[in-house]
């Protein structure tokens, strides 16, 4: 009789078979993306396809598989097979000859993804994406309906830029913004950023031996000044961890876990997602299989693992936002090209802050615009700022009451009152107070002065266009049929994301 543990899906954990077999039966489900860089698929120096990464990638990916999880890859490297493929020495700085390798590298990339995958019988499709095919609205949801589609008939989606029409106005920038919008699409639980490291650390381990990893990070903004960012990524690449930060706050903000883990061994996707679904089931509530999974938000990381002692495998996990932003405002926030600002005061700025206001502004908080925009184009969501950084004057005539144009820049009150209208509309589905009707808001214009500066703090959608927004800052939205002539709505930029809360 063979007395060998019986194999499970749950990786490096301690404990009895049984107690494994059933975590293993129980785990449930995940979508996961997986972004590879252009230095994991390509040799910086030979441009020679790293076989032997690439296949390990390749059966992580169908294990996860075998294991009921749904996977896409995000995939580098078609201008770096480009120059193996044309026996080009270097990455050229053209834009048009840049162009012109990844369109030469493409088809042979996904030919080689397709061979290796073919080896399971796995099936893959190829997605090359812009932000200008997702930057309308229309385009966004039937890039997402196929990219569910396709992992509903059990296909392994590969996206790429498609950096062969790409320009500046409409490139991601680099592949760890593609994986992390990418993520937020299809709603993914987990995103790992494979890179040559096995994690966020405080400075480069390769030069500093006081570097230190970070386990776990529940703030992107919160760790920035304890880590240096200073690699700039491979001569064919062009992210870096800097790119992997931005990555990972985007795809936290909404609701996704982001993972830093070394590219060297890809089976340790496998073990970290074991390792997760081991935490989340183990901690469910002890009144048995009815209760929910929780969510990783919601554990405490190092306490269960402790009380478990199961091995780590290494990496960094970034704890997604116990409270996300999902669809409209994700898509507003990361995939538009922001094509003007709004200029608001500090008190629509405290407003917006707060999760309740909806996002919703009127114009009695507008300062100003900035660009030409269209109705229904993004914008972003500007305060004036003084060149050191310090907020402008109407913050601190907060306590000082009205300014000399009659502008209301007081602490904003969220209490009931009669007869008010709101900066940012009604919070709880009935009116709430933020600026008394019985002080006299005048028209008021930014001054274009050399002493102000503007900061961006967010971005929304413009109800109106920038010359019709200009002619109704300051006032009530009650004004708006009059000067305008009609009013779709009483909100000049609505679904706002607000980045930089206030202070």
């Amino acid at each position: 009789m063979d007395h060998r543990p019986a194999k499970t899906g749950i990786g490096h954990v301690r404990g009895t078979t049984d107690d494994l077999t059933r975590l293993s039966k129980r785990s449930p489900s995940s979508t996961i993306v997986i972004k590879l860089g252009t230095s994991s698929i390509v040799h910086e120096e030979t441009h020679h396809p790293l076989l032997s990464i690439l296949s390990s990638v390749v059966e992580a990916v169908v294990n996860l598989r075998s294991h009921g999880h749904k996977v896409v890859l995000v995939s580098s490297g078609a201008i770096g097979v480009g120059l193996r493929t044309m026996n080009i020495p270097q990455r050229p700085k053209s834009l048009s000859k840049k162009q012109a390798l990844s369109a030469v590298g493409q088809g042979r990339l996904i030919a080689l993804w397709d061979n290796l995958f073919g080896q399971f019988d796995q099936r893959i499709a190829q997605i090359l994406l812009t932000r200008g095919d997702i930057s309308d609205r229309t385009r966004y949801l039937n890039a997402v309906n196929t990219l569910k589609e396709l992992l509903s008939m059990g296909v392994v989606p590969i996206v790429n830029e498609n950096d062969t029409i790409s320009v500046s106005e409409i490139k991601f920038g680099d592949n760890d913004t593609l994986s992390a919008i990418t993520s937020c699409m299809i709603h993914a639980d987990y995103l790992f950023l494979l890179t040559d490291v096995d994690g966020l650390y405080t400075a480069n381990p390769r030069k500093d031996p006081a570097a230190r990893k970070l386990d776990v990070v529940t703030s992107v903004a919160d760790i920035r000044s304890q880590v240096s960012t200073s690699t700039l990524g491979s001569n064919l690449g062009t992210g870096g961890m800097e790119t992997k930060l931005i990555a990972a706050e985007i795809a936290t903000g909404a609701g996704v876990t982001t993972i830093i883990t070394s590219s060297k061994i890809p089976s340790t996707i496998v073990d970290i997602i074991d390792y997760y679904t081991t935490l989340r089931l183990t901690s469910r509530p002890s009144s048995g299989t009815s209760s929910p999974v929780p969510k990783l938000q919601a554990i405490d990381l190092e306490h269960v693992n402790s009380s478990l002692d199961l091995k780590r495998p290494p990496h960094t996990v970034f704890k997604p936002s116990p409270v996300p932003v999902r669809d409209l405002k994700a898509w507003t926030s990361h995939t538009l090209y922001p094509a003007g600002g709004v200029i608001i005061d500090c008190g629509a700025h405290a407003v917006l802050s707060r999760r309740e206001s909806g996002g919703r502004l009127l114009p009695v908080g507008v300062l100003g615009v900035r660009g030409s925009f269209a109705s229904g184009q993004a914008v972003r969501i500007l305060i004036r700022c003084l060149p050191e950084g310090t907020v402008a004057e109407e913050r601190r005539s907060r306590s000082a009451g009205p300014d000399k144009a009659g502008h209301v820049c007081s602490e904003v009150s969220l209490s009931r009152r009669s007869s008010s209208s709101s900066l940012v509309g009604d919070l709880e589905s009935d009116t709430q107070t933020i600026v008394d009707d019985d002080v006299h808001v005048t028209h008021y214009s930014v001054e274009e002065s050399d002493s102000w500066e503007v900061k961006e703090v967010g971005r929304g959608l413009a109800n109106y266009n920038s010359v019709q927004i200009s002619r109704v800052k300051g006032l009530n939205s009650s004004r708006i049929p009059q000067l305008l002539g009609y009013a779709d709505t009483e909100y000049v930029v609505e679904n706002i994301t607000i980045r930089i809360p206030v202070n």
